[in-house]
């Protein structure tokens, strides 16, 4: 089960589209402020990767922190919903909009309610919730664990891009890491 969980990431990174993380990275570089947000194991994903945005330097905080700033004309709000269809995602999104920050959505369903919300949508073609039972199922791995965890993948390679737009230092990345662990 190991390799073909491997495989099926593999497939599933192999399937998304390079010039759309580009063009979500220039997006991401190109904001005034950053905030972010995903539901359950997704979150898990999203609050790791704002972790990176924050060690690159980037103004990121993740939506339902205290800390979290108002966001406005050149803010960001990056969102996943793999099912697409998530209401607390639908929420935000319109709040975030009319706020007048752009959209970036992380999604498996580009048909999806989400995806008709966003200003940009990266797709990710994995199974999720949405697509775990009977003949829509295509992972040996559980529920949305396949979305999940190309997400984490997709994460890191646009950490490595964003490194290179941003002109991010290893030296730099590492003196922003915590010091309160």
């Amino acid at each position: 089960m190991f390799a073909t969980a491997l495989d099926e990431l593999g497939a599933v990174m192999a399937r998304i589209d390079q010039n759309r993380i580009d063009a979500a990275c220039d997006m991401l570089a190109g904001a005034g402020r950053i905030a972010v947000y995903g539901c359950g194991r997704e979150a898990l994903q999203v609050k790791g990767f704002a972790m990176r945005l924050y060690h690159l330097g980037m103004p990121v905080s993740v939506v339902g922190d205290m800390t979290t700033p108002p966001l406005g004309q050149g803010d960001v709000f990056l969102a996943s919903s793999g099912p697409g269809e998530t209401t607390t995602v639908l929420t935000l999104m319109r709040v975030a909009r009319e706020a007048g920050a752009k959209v970036l959505l992380i999604t498996a369903e580009a048909g999806g309610s989400a995806a008709k919300l966003a200003d940009f949508t990266l797709l990710i073609p994995a199974q999720t919730m949405a697509s775990d039972q009977g003949a829509a199922r295509t992972s040996v791995l559980p529920m949305g664990s396949l979305f999940e965890g190309a997400l984490f993948l997709l994460f890191e390679i646009m950490v490595l891009k964003l490194k290179a737009l941003t002109n991010a230092t290893p030296e730099a990345m590492r003196a922003r890491h915590t010091n309160m662990e």
